[in-house]
């Protein structure tokens, strides 16, 4: 997925790609007010070279405070200094999309445990650009209709808290899948040696993603040229990147996790991991 640090500017980009707006099932509103602002990494680190980094995340409670961000009581500002590295761990958005998990049935863990360490393969290999601090958080697991998936949000340390800067869902793959990455054309593209462009020959479709594979694979072909995938991704904002890696299939969307996007991600996942697996055994 690109960024604003991937190259110097997009300013040759097509006008019609710089005004992209969310589908109205993830809000409707522009992605960002300022243009390329939606895509802008991380800001600046202020932190003095000597100061400590920030304390790992604690365990995510499921509980609903007054804010997204948190509560901080009725007692004062911080009632004790326990009370001040519960306001500075990463919670996510316990009113969102944990609260949505909570009500269908999924799991809520803080990404630190022995089942989330898988994650962090996913995460290094996801088509951005992730730092050595860049780790998963708020990590949900459910079922979608026939589907596993893993819900999490990639944050980076900022001061004293964790900020999400990526939200990736993820589905356990059964069987092995080549390695691809499927992203919007308008995307700048990095870290492609050795893949090579696979096109479905829908002039409309090829015009607007791009499947970049490890190989040129009947399977691979069955993903870029199912009219299922083919119709949801047309039908999208362009706004989310499919890679398959660490025994995943995976989508990442550069925002936080909230429902409408767990939603959104779900009904995406649930067509491309169907077009691969068709004709499998058992499938």
């Amino acid at each position: 997925m690109s960024t604003p640090r991937d190259r110097d500017s997009f300013d040759d980009r097509p006008d019609d790609a710089r005004a992209w707006q969310e589908p109205a099932h993830l809000g409707g509103e522009p992605a960002g007010t300022g243009g390329d602002d939606a895509y802008s990494g991380p800001p600046a680190d202020p932190r003095a070279a000597d100061d400590p980094p920030p304390s790992p995340p604690a365990p995510m409670q499921p509980s609903y405070p007054s804010s997204r961000r948190g509560s901080l009581g009725t007692g004062g500002l911080f009632r004790s200094r326990g009370d001040a590295a519960k306001v500075f761990a990463y919670q996510g958005d316990l009113v969102g999309a944990q609260g949505w998990a909570l009500a269908h049935g999924w799991t809520i863990t803080d990404g630190s445990g022995p089942e989330d360490a898988g994650l962090r393969d996913l995460v290094a290999s996801a088509p951005v650009r992730p730092t050595k601090e860049h780790r998963p958080a708020g990590v949900l697991r459910g079922r979608a209709g026939s589907l596993e998936l893993v819900a999490f949000d990639v944050v980076y340390p900022l001061r004293n808290s964790w900020v999400p800067e990526y939200a990736i869902t993820a589905a356990p793959l059964l069987a092995p899948v080549p390695g691809f990455r499927l992203s919007p054309a308008r995307f700048w593209r990095h870290r492609t040696a050795g893949l090579i462009p696979v096109t479905s020959g829908t002039e409309a479709f090829d015009a607007r993603w791009l499947l970049l594979a490890t190989e040129d694979t009947p399977q691979l072909r069955g993903l870029i040229q199912d009219p299922v995938v083919q119709g949801l991704l047309l039908g999208s904002d362009d706004g989310d990147e499919f890679w398959a890696a660490a025994g995943h299939v995976a989508a990442i969307r550069p925002d936080g996790h909230r429902p409408e996007l767990i939603e959104h991600h779900s009904r995406l996942l649930a067509a491309v991991v169907r077009a691969l697996t068709a004709g499998l055994p058992d499938s």
